[in-house]
């Protein structure tokens, strides 16, 4: 998907898609994964933006897809800034005003983290992390075997450098000093009304992360567990589509 437009962002360009929707909606805005990007959402927000007629926005971040390379290696706080710093102005330049975040995994964290900075209309995440878990860390660290293995061939079809994706997801999340990541206090900051969709069998993260959003988040939460791993709208797309169509219908 090397024809996508692209913004620029402090210097940096991000390439995204957009796919239009009714006006007087709120736009969607998704947020990839570790080892994401546009193109591995697969699909998800032309659905979504189908099902619900709304605009859908989704976008590489630096190093991911067809963006830019990342000026420096990622640090252990490379979410908050991308929560607080390039979603803005990503927002800003692409005219997304209180835009709903849609983040899976690592893009559902940083999803978090803006909603608890910022007055948004609703908010969806996808097997969101909110703290480290042992065997989380564990199941990352063996990645590194499968990487050499295989996945680098695979995920190379979708991103510029693949192993600069690579590291800068799988190395920070092995760094020392990330072991002590926690955003859950931060979570009291949300106000908005939350979709948490948990797959049980993910080998990334329990639903302590999800129950976790229900019990500090101080708008209203809906959990909704299914039967799969890391990716319900990958593994289980009907009934994750299904629930987050009927969750943004809900909106006002």
């Amino acid at each position: 998907m090397t024809d996508l437009p692209t913004v620029r962002i402090d210097g940096a360009v991000h390439s995204y898609e957009d796919v239009p929707g009714e006006t007087g909606r709120a736009p969607l805005l998704f947020l990839h994964e570790g080892l994401g990007s546009v193109g591995l959402w697969r699909g998800f927000h032309h659905r979504i933006a189908a099902a619900t007629g709304r605009r859908a926005v989704a976008f590489s971040r630096l190093g991911h897809g067809w963006s830019d390379p990342p000026s420096a290696p990622r640090g252990p706080g490379f979410m908050e800034s991308e929560a607080t710093d390039v979603v803005p102005a990503l927002c800003a330049a692409l005219g997304l005003e209180r835009p709903i975040l849609v983040g899976h995994s690592d893009g559902a964290s940083i999803a978090l983290l803006h909603a608890a900075a910022y007055d948004l209309p609703g908010l969806v995440v996808l097997a969101p992390h909110t703290f480290v878990e042992e065997a989380g860390l564990r199941e990352i660290e063996a990645t590194r075997g499968a990487y050499a293995d295989g996945l680098r061939e695979r995920i190379a079809r979708h991103h510029r450098d693949p192993d600069v994706v690579f590291r800068n997801w799988n190395d920070v999340w092995l760094h020392p000093a990330f072991r002590t990541w926690d955003i859950r206090p931060r979570l009291a900051g949300i106000t908005c009304p939350v979709l948490a969709v948990q797959g049980t069998a993910d080998p990334y993260g329990t639903v302590a992360h999800v129950e976790s959003v229900r019990e500090h988040a101080r708008g209203p939460v809906e959990v909704v567990l299914l039967d799969c791993g890391h990716s319900p709208h990958l593994e289980r797309p009907e009934e994750t589509d299904a629930a987050v169509a009927r969750f943004l219908s809900s909106l006002p």
